[in-house]
């Protein structure tokens, strides 16, 4: 990979590349403008447009909006949030928040679930979904059980965090299902112990 410097000299710009080096991505990463989620389609076709050449008696389908998901994860992979048109999905990995094989928080778990709280806050959301989740070492009947004491811990943060009557909370243990990577290793099994927060996103 090359190393691109830029040099400003008066208005004229000079790009000078020199031998190998390493790219560093944002830390911060922005929407790029014009790209934002959009509920509608942003262009309006006419489907008896002689010049889309559709074949003779077929007729165009109504237009249909993808929901385009976005997945930032951070380096260490400890927390991981998607984003999609309609919601935001935060899952922290288990090790951040608890100890090993246990429900109670570690010291900074509140920090990450007060952060979680503050985009909460942020889209106006009134309807939270707590979802606990484990990998599928042990019995089945532990790993829903420990997921769903999991699942209420945080829980109980939210709540305090948000302190809003007005928020709805859905909180559940599923233990050992719907894993987002292979069983089969000690990363895969990392990044299915975890606890997940979603709520809708603000529109518009």
């Amino acid at each position: 990979m090359s190393h691109a410097r830029a040099i400003l000299s008066g208005s004229v710009v000079v790009l000078l590349l020199a031998g190998t080096g390493v790219a560093y991505a944002d830390d911060n990463p922005s929407v790029p403008p014009g790209t934002e989620a959009t509920a509608s389609a942003p262009v309006e076709v006419d489907g008896n447009d002689p010049d889309l050449k559709l074949p003779e008696g077929a007729t165009l389908a109504s237009a249909k909006v993808l929901d385009i998901k976005q997945v930032v994860e951070d380096q260490s992979g400890d927390e991981r949030r998607e984003d999609t048109n309609s919601d935001v999905k935060f899952a922290l990995q288990a090790e951040v928040l608890f100890g090993k094989d246990s429900a109670k928080l570690g010291g900074e778990a509140k920090s990450r679930i007060a952060a979680i709280a503050d985009e909460i806050k942020t889209q106006n959301a009134t309807k939270i979904r707590v979802f606990g989740f484990t990998d599928n070492l042990g019995s089945s009947a532990h790993g829903d059980v420990l997921s769903r004491q999991r699942a209420n811990a945080v829980h109980g943060v939210l709540v305090k965090e948000l302190g809003d009557s007005n928020v709805t909370y859905e909180v559940r243990g599923y233990g050992e299902q719907y894993p987002i990577a292979d069983n089969s290793t000690e990363a895969g099994r990392k990044k299915n112990r975890r606890v997940e927060i979603s709520f809708p996103r603000a529109e518009g």
